[in-house]
Order: C-alpha cells, then sequence, then structure tokens
C-alpha cells in the first residue's frame, strides 16, 4: 500500500509539472491565500468538471472585465472551457478542484462561452460572476484593482502577475511578436489526446519562476501603481512564461461571443484599449509605465520584425524549434535580435545561424512550452 501511494503521488506531481493537475495542495506559492476561499481574483478556481478517473484540474481566475451589462471572470480556455470542451452553464468553482481535494467547493460563476483554440491565435475564455460572490471592483489578490486601461507589450517592460501556484511574482518581457508551440491534452491529469498548437504574436516573460503550473489565467500587468493589463498567462516552460496579448484576448473573446468586453469593476466600466496590436505596435502612453521600460527602438526592432516575417515559417517548421520572436541582442544598447526557442531534449539540436539577413539571433535551449 505504501508503495501505491508513494506512486500515485509521484504521478500527480508529475502531472502537475507538466500540465498544472494536481490531486491535493503541492507547490508552494507567494502566499496561502491563494488556494483557498478568496473574494479576490488572482487566485484558484475552474470548471467543476474538469476532471478524470485519476486527476482533477483547475487554474487561475484571473481578473474581472465586463460587457457593460455584466461581469465575467476571464481565464483560459484549458481552465474555463475544459479545451472547448465545456458548454455555456457548466458550474466555475473558487477555490479549484485541486485545493478541495477533488471536491466542489463555492460555486462562483457559470462558463458562458470561449475563443477557440487555434483559430482564434489565443487561449482565453469567460464565465459569468454569480453576484455577491468575488469582488465586483475586479480586486487582485497582492495588486488590487487593475487599470481600465492596457498597455502593450514592449520588450523590458517590467510586469507582475498574481495566481493560483506562485503567488506574487514579477519579472520582464524579453521577446513579442513571437510564434510559439504549446503542447495541450485533452484530458485532465496529460490522458486523452495529445496536441500542439501554435500561436502567434506572443509574448514570452522571464524568469523561470515567473509562473508554473496552475498559475494559467492569471493578468499580467505593468509592476507599478497603476497596473495595466498587458496580457493573459497561458503556457511556459521551466525558463519562461508565454501571455497573449490582453488587447488580442478582449477582441478576439469579443468576436466569438458576439459583444464587446473591457476591464473595470462595474458593469460598464470605462473602456480598454482594445487594440489587436501586438509587441511591434505603438504604445499608448500611460503616465508612470514609461519609466520601467527600456524599450528597443522603433527602428531596430521594426526591422527585425521585418526579416524574421521573411524566415519566420521556415524557422518554425524546423525540428526541435518551438518559438521565434524579436527581442534585445544583449550585445549592444538598443539592438534588437531575433530569438530563436529551441526544444533542448528535442534530440539533434536544429542548426541555427548566428545572424539572418544581418539581424543577430539569440538561441535559448529550454524544454517544451505546455499549457499551464
Amino acid at each position: 500500500m505504501f508503495r501505491l501511494k508513494t506512486f500515485l503521488v509521484c504521478a500527480i506531481v508529475a502531472s502537475l509539472l507538466l500540465f498544472g493537475s494536481l490531486l491535493t495542495p503541492g507547490l508552494a506559492d507567494g502566499g496561502a491565500n491563494h488556494r483557498v476561499r478568496n473574494l479576490n481574483l488572482g487566485v484558484s478556481g475552474g470548471n467543476v468538471n474538469d476532471i478524470s478517473r485519476r486527476f482533477c484540474c483547475s487554474g487561475t481566475l484571473g481578473a474581472l472585465i465586463t460587457d457593460g451589462t455584466n461581469q465575467y471572470i476571464l481565464s483560459n480556455n484549458h481552465v474555463l472551457g475544459r479545451s472547448g470542451q465545456a458548454v455555456a452553464g457548466e458550474d466555475v468553482s473558487q477555490p479549484g478542484l485541486i485545493d478541495n481535494n477533488c471536491n466542489i467547493a463555492t460555486v462562483v460563476a457559470d462558463f458562458t462561452g470561449f475563443a477557440p483554440l487555434g483559430p482564434s491565435n489565443v487561449d482565453a475564455a469567460v464565465a459569468q460572476l454569480r453576484p455577491g460572490l468575488m469582488n465586483s471592483n475586479g480586486s487582485i489578490e497582492d495588486i488590487g484593482v487593475p487599470s481600465s486601461t492596457i498597455v502593450n507589450p514592449s520588450v523590458g517592460l517590467s510586469v507582475a502577475k498574481s495566481g493560483r501556484t506562485t503567488g506574487f511574482t514579477t519579472g520582464s518581457i524579453t521577446a513579442i511578436n513571437t510564434s510559439v508551440t504549446v503542447a495541450y491534452t485533452t484530458q485532465c491529469g496529460g490522458g486523452g489526446k495529445r496536441t500542439n498548437v501554435t500561436f502567434t504574436n506572443q509574448i514570452v516573460i522571464t524568469p523561470g519562476g515567473f509562473s508554473a503550473g496552475g498559475d494559467s489565467g492569471s493578468l499580467i500587468v505593468t509592476n507599478n501603481a497603476s497596473h495595466n493589463p498587458v496580457g493573459l498567462l497561458f503556457a511556459g516552460s521551466s525558463s519562461s512564461t508565454i501571455a497573449n496579448p490582453i488587447g488580442q484576448v478582449l477582441q478576439r473573446l469579443g468576436a466569438a461571443l458576439g459583444r464587446t468586453f473591457s476591464f473595470g469593476g462595474g458593469g460598464g466600466g470605462a473602456a480598454s484599449t482594445s487594440s489587436e496590436q501586438g509587441g511591434g505596435g505603438r504604445r499608448p502612453f500611460t503616465p508612470g509605465v514609461e519609466n520601467l521600460m527600456r524599450t528597443l527602438p522603433e527602428q531596430a526592432s521594426d526591422r527585425a520584425l521585418n526579416v524574421l516575417e521573411q524566415h519566420r515559417a521556415v524557422l518554425m517548421s524546423t525540428p526541435g524549434i518551438i518559438g521565434a520572436g524579436i527581442g534585445a541582442s544583449g550585445r549592444a544598447d538598443g539592438e534588437a535580435a531575433i530569438i530563436v526557442f529551441v526544444n533542448k531534449d528535442h534530440g539533434q539540436r536544429p542548426f541555427v545561424p548566428e545572424s539572418i539577413d544581418g539581424i543577430p539571433v539569440t538561441v535559448i535551449l529550454t524544454d517544451e512550452f505546455v499549457a499551464r
């Protein structure tokens, strides 16, 4: 019996590290309040049907958004929508199953809909909030109420997040306009069919400890007093975190569900800028944010991006390459580089040139990117 229990615990921990599944709480975080009943966002939660014979799964209830009439909890498709398998009306609980011994805790929202994985280029879903069960002002644990004005991602931007597993953490954006291949499974605990989904125009954040399995769905904000929304955390590896640009999240969710979403605690709160621009877009000016940024000169970034676009398809089709984006070269101030992410466990390492059309190339070895 002892050997059997040990085997089960090992299997569960391994599954969490890969796909964010957990039978009982296991990983330390930045504060235990993220894994218990909490009226703030940025805490444990998920679809109560996200359970298999051996595992139950949950993630993070990231933020509160509104369509001007109703309030919705924002998180990932793979957290609230069971990777596209959920139907409207399914219960969403807080804390999630993983933090209540696989039993249903307080049901705080009703699953509403998702942007489809793959075609939408985001991993996002919403659940309509049940009145009085979460803070209606949209307060996030350890962060407070985020700004209703979004900020487009830029290399060097200092960011923060509050999530179920690692709590409140800070980091910086190291790559933008990034194509990434992310591993998903259709069944809680890593079972079922395993598929790879490729996303474009994504944000890469370091250090590796910025997030872990179970942090999926966390809202990424600027690391300053205004806490402007920047991205939606959905995947990562031991060295990096991957996020959808938040403007694209709002736009794609709105298109899928036939409504307009914005940040703001109350219904009809201040509208956000739901631009679909990614890292290459011009940032709106937000007082206080600009002092945190060491952005690449626009001309250097644009030139590197133009070169990357000409070679992106070839790079991403090369076995072993799981990401390609734009970042700083690290060799000279203001010099942009093409950042290539190589799966260190692939086997034969792909050939990557030191430069492409005069743009330096930086290779980052990592394990595979997986949905968190």
